[in-house]
């Protein structure tokens, strides 16, 4: 019969192999919650068009509006699919780095973080509306879109 301080033993190599076989994994559950994001507001703005964003840049006093349009679509999106697969993962860093730096103070400190719809931006203030489910669920499959 074994004792209790030998089944612990047993049960903490049992724990450390298990722990060693799936390490590989251990990134995965950060890469689609990241990846996913940035892919996902990269879609969201592509869908309503680069003009409609710039639009909203320029409101909030964005130098080269339509320019800095298209550079955040283009490193949201190609941030998303790099981070979701796991290529050049430290390079494609450093854009999304200063993306997100400059979204929290132009945008979400003064405007919230919470997920509700940006109409525009007017005498500096943000327009804000319902939550967009329609913009949402358009960029998804349709077998995955809300009711």
């Amino acid at each position: 019969m074994a004792t209790l301080v030998e089944n612990v033993s047993v049960w903490r190599n049992a724990r450390a192999k298990l722990a060693a076989k799936l390490a590989p994994y251990a990134a995965v559950p950060l890469r689609l919650i990241v990846g996913g994001g940035f892919l996902a507001h990269g879609l969201a703005k592509w869908h309503r068009g680069p003009e409609a964003f710039s639009a909203i840049l320029h409101t909030l006093g964005v130098p080269s509006p339509l320019l800095m349009a298209w550079l955040t679509i283009a490193t949201e999106l190609l941030s998303g699919i790099a981070i979701l697969i796991g290529a050049f993962v430290s390079l494609i860093s450093i854009p999304s780095i200063i993306l997100l730096t400059v979204a929290v103070f132009t945008v979400h400190l003064p405007y919230g973080f919470s997920s509700i719809k940006l109409l525009g931006v007017s005498n500096g203030m943000a327009q804000l509306g319902p939550p967009d489910t329609n913009a949402i669920s358009s960029t998804l499959h349709p077998s995955w879109r809300l009711p």
